[in-house]
């Protein structure tokens, strides 16, 4: 998906088992659209990372959906029982989304997991890639892509740094 490009509208079934899409976060200045799995060792070690973004920037109105487009056969862990869990376990069960048949991921154009796409009050792609420079080890960040990114669109301000290539595990795709 290149910079610019409007955000396209999907529904997808919460792990709350109601039907989620973009009008649920529809009054939010900015939209950030995450792909993340369970099973992924890069996804695990932002989980916390992720969850205090969200906690952070609720108040200063970003919505937020997590999807994982994983096929389920592949890692098991990725199925939606899991994505149950997971969401229990950090009160994501409203936004984090099953894109059971991949359309989604294909829309966007994902590859990784994680993978963040930054929409502004325009609904236009302004930050795309990675969350920040240090995947395995929070104490050595020193650059919070995915943050600066937030804080920029938020204030209405033009995203200095506007891609940065995504790290981590690529989706798993079904057998056509």
């Amino acid at each position: 998906m290149e910079l610019g490009t409007k955000l396209p509208y999907f529904e997808l079934r919460g792990c709350d088992n109601q039907i989620h899409s973009l009008m649920d976060v529809s009054d939010k200045s900015c939209i950030l659209i995450l792909f993340i799995c369970n099973h992924c060792p890069y996804v695990v070690a932002y989980l916390d990372r992720i969850a205090k973004l969200i906690e952070h920037y609720y108040e200063d109105n970003l919505g937020v959906l997590l999807i994982n487009s994983n096929d389920p056969t592949k890692y098991p862990i990725d199925s939606f029982e899991g994505m149950q869990t997971l969401a229990k376990q950090y009160g994501w069960e409203s936004i984090y989304l099953h894109d059971e048949d991949q359309s989604v991921a294909r829309l966007f154009g994902a590859q990784r997991t994680p993978e963040a796409f930054l929409f502004n009050s325009n609904r236009e792609l302004v930050y795309h890639g990675a969350i920040d420079d240090s995947w395995e080890q929070p104490n050595l960040v020193t650059r919070v892509y995915l943050e600066d990114a937030v804080e920029y669109t938020l204030d209405g301000l033009e995203v200095d740094i506007p891609h940065v290539d995504p790290v981590g595990c690529t989706i798993k795709w079904k057998a056509n």
